[in-house]
């Protein structure tokens, strides 16, 4: 085993040196430079690409928790921060009042919030025709979006009325988990639903696609790929049902593990270990809810 700290005090990353690793391959953190570019991934980036290049009112993704959504968000984020006005929002709560003041936040807008609710919406609407008179189009994105109330729903729907009578001059984007999308589909919300030009509902990955996974962020982080065995790859797979941020979870303890042992390749028997122990909380979690069932 390597030193907790270097001799200049910087962490190695417990198993980083031992693997030659620039850094971790499994870290839970969105990051774009790690983005697996499975064919459904793909394609729900391009719904979200479509979207924004179409000016469609309201684009919609759906997805289970860890399937890869805010990750798409950040690349997104990236591609079009120079090129478009986008506003971030996540986790919104509350009502009417309080979702205007969520939407001048995020796009830099100063308020008092002691403003009535007309004054604000007044606010907005300003800001968003001069943007469009300046020739930028403006996004405002929603991030974990099924916790809106339907009111703020309806609201939303209501902001993508302000257009020019032929553009809109904001784009909506909401992104969130499955129950996002029966809440749209609810009757009292059709006009909101009418208003959803592109969508998108990813799902886990497939045996083959977690298989790639683990090899191109393996390859990223600056292994060989072939750290993680292909026997191992199933058993992870099998526990996770596919889901990336879980398979991050569960690769990133095996390759731990592997590393108090001296063991330069993860096979079955490591991940195995690693299931016995306990340490990976959410097959404890998946366990439970079959018990339910």
């Amino acid at each position: 085993m390597t030193d907790a700290a270097a001799s200049d005090g910087a962490p190695v990353g417990f198993y980083l040196d031992f693997f030659g690793f620039r850094e971790r391959p499994f870290t839970l953190v969105p990051d774009p430079d790690f983005l697996f570019w499975s064919p459904q991934h793909r394609r729900a980036y391009s719904v979200l690409e479509f979207g924004i290049m179409s000016r469609a009112p309201i684009t919609l993704v759906t997805g289970g928790v860890g399937c890869g959504k805010t990750t798409l968000l950040r690349e997104l984020l990236r591609q079009f921060e120079s090129r478009a006005t986008v506003g971030l929002i996540s986790n919104a709560q509350g009502g009417r009042g309080e979702l205007i003041q969520w939407v001048l936040n995020a796009l830099g807008l100063r308020f008092d919030p002691g403003e009535g609710y007309v004054q604000m919406f007044q606010r907005l609407q300003d800001f968003l025709i001069d943007e469009y008179a300046a020739g930028r189009r403006v996004v405002l994105i929603f991030d974990e979006a099924q916790n809106l109330s339907r009111e703020s729903l309806e609201e939303l729907r209501m902001l993508t009325n302000i257009n020019t009578g032929k553009d809109e001059v904001i784009q909506l984007v909401l992104v969130g988990q499955p129950e996002l999308r029966e809440m749209v589909l609810d009757p009292s919300l059709r006009q909101l639903a009418q208003r959803i030009a592109a969508s998108f509902h990813l799902q886990p990955l497939d045996e083959a696609g977690a298989v790639e996974l683990v090899a191109h962020r393996l390859i990223a982080a600056g292994g060989t790929g072939k750290e993680i065995t292909r026997g191992a790859i199933k058993r992870i797979f099998e526990v996770t049902r596919g889901v990336p941020r879980l398979m991050n979870q569960l690769c990133d303890m095996s390759l731990l593990y592997a590393w108090t042992t001296d063991n330069h390749r993860v096979d079955e028997h490591v991940v195995q270990s690693v299931l016995d122990d306990g340490v990976f909380f959410a097959a404890q979690i998946q366990a439970e809810d079959e018990k339910r069932r």
